[in-house]
C-alpha cells in the first residue's frame, strides 16, 4: 500500500501538465485570463508555461522542490484572488457577449476560485510534508 501511496508524489505534480497543454495549444484562451490592466497577455501566458513545466521538474526530480512548491503555491493564490475572484464577482468578464451566461459564467469563476484554494492547499502541505529538497527554504 506504501508504494501505491507514494506515487501521489508524482501524480500530484505531473497534473500540472494539463495546464502547460492548456496554455501551449490554446494561448488565446491563458492571455484571455491576464487582467486588462496588466500588458502583454501572451508573455504572461507563455511565461505561466515555463514556470508550470519548471515546478513539475523541480518537484519530479525532487531538487529545489520545497521552494517550487511554495512558489507554485503563492502563483496559484494569485491567481484565484487576482483573477477568478474579481471575474466571479463579474469584473473582466464581456457582458454585452455574455448577457445570458453572465451568471453562469460568475457561477465557473467561482469554482475555479474554490478550486485554486485547495489547490494552494496542496501544494502547501506537499511542501511541508513531501518536499525532500530543502536548502532555500528550509
Amino acid at each position: 500500500m506504501d508504494k501505491l501511496l507514494s506515487l501521489g508524489r508524482y501524480i500530484f505534480p505531473l497534473s500540472f501538465l494539463l495546464y502547460v497543454g492548456l496554455h501551449l495549444g490554446k494561448p488565446e484562451v491563458g492571455a484571455a485570463f491576464v487582467p486588462d490592466y496588466i500588458p502583454f497577455p501572451y508573455f504572461w501566458n507563455y511565461f505561466t508555461l515555463v514556470c508550470i513545466l519548471l515546478f513539475i521538474l523541480s518537484a519530479v526530480i525532487a531538487k529545489y522542490d520545497k521552494l517550487a512548491y511554495a512558489l507554485m503555491a503563492l502563483y496559484v493564490l494569485l491567481m484565484a484572488v487576482l483573477v477568478h475572484l474579481p471575474r466571479a464577482m463579474g469584473y473582466e468578464l464581456d457582458e454585452t457577449a455574455m448577457t445570458a451566461n453572465l451568471g453562469r459564467e460568475k457561477e465557473l469563476e467561482m469554482v475555479n476560485f474554490f478550486r485554486n484554494i485547495m489547490v494552494v492547499g496542496a501544494l502547501l502541505a506537499f511542501a511541508r510534508f513531501v518536499a525532500k529538497d530543502k536548502r532555500v527554504i528550509g
